[in-house]
């Protein structure tokens, strides 16, 4: 485990072991973190290398960057305060993203058949989430619990990147 500190005074508690667990994962890495901007690129960044790492094809890891960059930007936005663990994990055929905070307010998302304001500036991110996973066979889940709520992305691994570069059906 190794805590950093930003320049923006954010601290991380960083934890990354690839372990057999429960439920078939073959990989897991998650970090803590103060919710504040700066680490919205942070973790983006360590899910990328996570995702390499594990040879994850162009099309799912662009979701699950996409998601992980929506949901830390939300608990950064509406949270903002308490801890925030970041999680990411690959095994049984699945890739999952959870982002779970201490906060008490749950996110809204809005049927993909509801009208969204076309001058709205915000309201869409979740939504996208939602869409983008369900066109990969995957899913968007809300847990609410006596800690807070976190949310997860799943979505099944179909092709991973041979070393070569060449891609591979699993």
């Amino acid at each position: 485990m190794l805590t950093t500190t930003s320049a923006a005074g954010a601290t991380s508690v960083i934890s990354a072991a690839a372990i057999p667990a429960r439920g078939g994962s073959r990989n897991f890495t998650h970090w803590v973190s103060d919710p504040v901007a700066a680490t919205v690129p942070q973790v983006r960044a360590r899910v990328r290398a996570a995702l390499e790492g594990w040879r994850v094809s162009a099309e799912e890891a662009d979701v699950l960057l996409l998601a992980v960059s929506e949901l830390v930007g939300n608990v950064v936005r509406h949270v903002g305060a308490g801890r925030m663990r970041v999680g990411v994990a690959s095994g049984g055929g699945w890739l999952r993203l959870e982002v779970a905070d201490q906060g008490a307010a749950l996110p809204r998302l809005p049927a993909p058949s509801a009208m969204v304001d076309p001058d709205s500036e915000s309201g869409r991110g979740l939504l996208l989430v939602q869409l983008l996973a369900a066109g990969l066979g995957g899913q968007l889940a809300l847990t609410v619990d006596e800690f807070g709520k976190s949310v997860r992305v799943r979505i099944p691994v179909s092709r991973m990147q041979s070393r070569a570069g060449a891609v591979e059906e699993r």
